[in-house]
């Protein structure tokens, strides 16, 4: 089984390896950015791909909604330090197969790559029940309508990246991102995009 780590941090990655590699017929390759990882993907698809949830640049999410659109049978587990149930249905909504938080035993990932390279999924236990809550209580990233993309841009926004570098980290034209961040204004009742940034961290949206 070839599984592919992508994560900014080298002791994340030797970790992760280390565990890995402890297992018989487990191959690991890893990458510590978005470009390296997709260059990776592509030229031998890995049987699941653990994916860092806060990378730089680009998140996680997009990398991995890009590897999905790339392969629509990739198999990939989202890996963070955040356990909050509001990025476990952000994973689900992408298109990810699991969830392992960094707070988590170590054999849980272990065990989350052997279900998903076998056709399973690899939730955190009773992630179901809180997202269904978020969605009854009007709480969480559904609740004012915003698409991966809204949420991606509000990431960035947040990271202090300027409409310009959006632009070309998420490859859409300036137009684009400056007509979407009005929209996101309208959707989230903010006046400024100062105010669009702190009700997105105040709502946990990013």
């Amino acid at each position: 089984m070839k599984v592919l780590i992508v994560d900014d941090h080298p002791i994340v990655i030797s970790g992760l390896k280390a565990l890995l590699e402890s297992e018989p017929g487990i191959e690991v390759a890893s990458a510590m950015t978005v470009a390296s990882a997709q260059a990776l993907a592509a030229a031998d698809p890995p049987d699941v791909a653990v994916v860092d949830v806060n990378l730089p640049g680009l998140s996680g999410f997009e990398l991995a909604r890009r590897m999905l659109a790339a392969n629509p049978a990739a198999a990939i587990v989202m890996f963070s330090m955040n356990d909050d149930p509001v990025f476990v249905a952000q994973a689900m909504e992408i298109g990810a197969k699991g969830y392992v938080s960094k707070n988590d035993n170590p054999v849980h990932m272990l065990h989350a790559i052997t279900a998903v390279a076998g056709g399973g999924f690899a939730w955190p236990p009773g992630s179901a029940e809180k997202i269904a809550y978020l969605g009854q209580s009007g709480a969480g990233l559904g609740a004012n309508g915003l698409s991966l993309r809204d949420k991606e841009i509000l990431r960035l926004l947040a990271k202090g990246k300027s409409l310009s570098e959006i632009a070309d980290l998420v490859g859409l034209s300036y137009k684009t991102i400056a007509m979407t961040c009005a929209g996101l204004r309208t959707k989230l009742h903010a006046r400024t995009q100062m105010e669009l940034v702190r009700i997105a961290l105040e709502r946990k949206l990013v």
